[in-house]
């Protein structure tokens, strides 16, 4: 499999992708689910807003990353 780093950029910021998914893994952990429970997750990147928000196995957890 080829190696994809994928990266947000707007208005002078850059965010990387892999650091949004660590943030996420780690509120996922914080609210007392394992990480292997994990099945899917879907972003909403809305740099306007200056966020992604997403959604964790069909909205079981659902939240934002500033970025």
């Amino acid at each position: 499999m080829t190696k994809t780093t994928i990266y947000v950029q707007y208005a002078g910021r850059e965010v990387k992708m892999d650091d949004v998914e660590k943030q996420v893994k780690q509120y996922w952990k914080a609210d007392g689910h394992k990480l292997g429970e994990m099945k899917e997750v879907i972003y909403y990147i809305k740099p306007e807003e200056n966020g992604i928000y997403y959604s964790v196995n069909d909205d079981e957890q659902k939240g934002r990353v500033e970025l």
